[in-house]
């Protein structure tokens, strides 16, 4: 788990604590990179907007060094762009960070089964 908004890691934290085993949680692209490549998770939820290095960018360089890790980005932002984005990075879920309570858990298991899930734009 990577977003550098510690409030936002407790969140997800508490929301995934039951349902899933929680093996890093950083704060920025670079720690999220190494933390990944150090643990090869089968999901990695990431943020897009961190210091350092973007969610998106973090993607990239994961498949770029031929890691499976499935990705969820958690975002506040709801733009087309930025979803097109995200998924040719190869992303399966884009959650927005305010219906994270009702489409996290929901996006997780889907990028798991290898379908794409993204929340409805408000």
């Amino acid at each position: 788990m990577a977003d550098d908004l510690a409030l936002v890691l407790s969140a997800v934290s508490a929301l995934l604590q039951e349902s899933f085993d929680i093996v890093a949680m950083v704060s920025d692209g670079h720690a999220a990179l190494e933390a990944i490549l150090e643990h090869e998770p089968e999901l990695a939820v990431l943020d897009i907007s961190m210091p350092g290095m973007s969610g998106i960018d973090v993607a990239r360089e994961i498949r770029r060094h031929g890691n499976k890790t499935k990705i969820v980005f958690l975002t506040v932002h709801e733009d087309a762009d930025i979803l097109a984005g995200c998924l040719t990075a190869g992303g399966l879920g884009y959650v927005i960070k305010i219906c994270m309570n009702n489409d996290l858990i929901p996006a997780m298991n889907a990028a798991l089964q290898g379908r794409v899930f993204v929340s409805r734009f408000s």
